[in-house]
């Protein structure tokens, strides 16, 4: 389940199109609820990552339960599941609704500004969400990004922007949480090497190496 945005504590479907963070400046606006999750990266065909979700993790209660089994630990016991909050967004770059898969260390900066700006998803007051990405250091999962909270202007949407939001498909549709039933098959067929694109659950992998922002 979604949650709406001052509701978090901040402690993905057949593919839907994903924002993609360059280098340098980002500007978006965060819009509807976040979608709190915990994912395991495991390696297919091809070296793919294909996300598993840790049903352990409840998604409305923002805490491990470790009431319901994924049988990940079961077939991979090595693996450790990985922060991984989304959200969806208005690229204004191309004017789209995307996904957002939010960086922890982000997503701590934007909740901190939140206190004085209020609400970003709120279509009359909300606002830019403005950030930097850059390299610091020399392996891929340095990474760091870093909100420029003096950019991050209020201003309400535009008609033509609520028009989009509505019409896109919410984050909860687009990562429904998968059945224990369904992950075991899933772990199943990464195990026996089953092709990648016959392997339910894959989505946007962008910066899923960035590991020191996913925890």
């Amino acid at each position: 389940m979604s949650k709406s945005f001052g509701n978090t504590k901040g402690s993905a479907q057949k593919k839907e199109q994903g924002y993609v963070m360059k280098d340098g400046e980002n500007t978006l606006r965060m819009v509807g609820n976040i979608l709190p999750r915990y994912v395991y990266w495991l390696k297919g065909l091809n070296n793919k990552d294909i996300p598993v979700e840790s049903l352990s993790f409840d998604r409305e209660e923002e805490k491990f339960t470790n009431v319901v089994n994924d049988h990940v630990q079961e077939y991979f016991p090595d693996k450790k599941c990985s922060w991984s909050y989304s959200i969806m967004c208005i690229d204004p770059t191309d004017g789209k609704v995307k996904v957002f898969n939010l960086k922890k260390k982000l997503y701590e900066q934007i909740m901190v500004a939140a206190e004085d700006l209020g609400d970003p998803t709120d279509y009359t007051t909300g606002w830019d969400i403005v950030f930097k990405k850059a390299k610091n250091g020399p392996l891929p999962f340095n990474v760091e990004y870093t909100l420029n909270v003096l950019r991050c202007k209020k201003r309400a949407l535009t008609p033509e922007e609520i028009a989009l939001v509505e019409a896109a498909p919410t984050i909860d549709t687009i990562y429904p949480r998968p059945t224990p039933v369904e992950t075991k098959a899933i772990c199943e067929k990464i195990k026996n090497g089953v092709p990648d694109e016959e392997t339910e659950g894959s989505e946007g992998t962008e910066g899923v190496n960035e590991l020191d922002n996913a925890k």
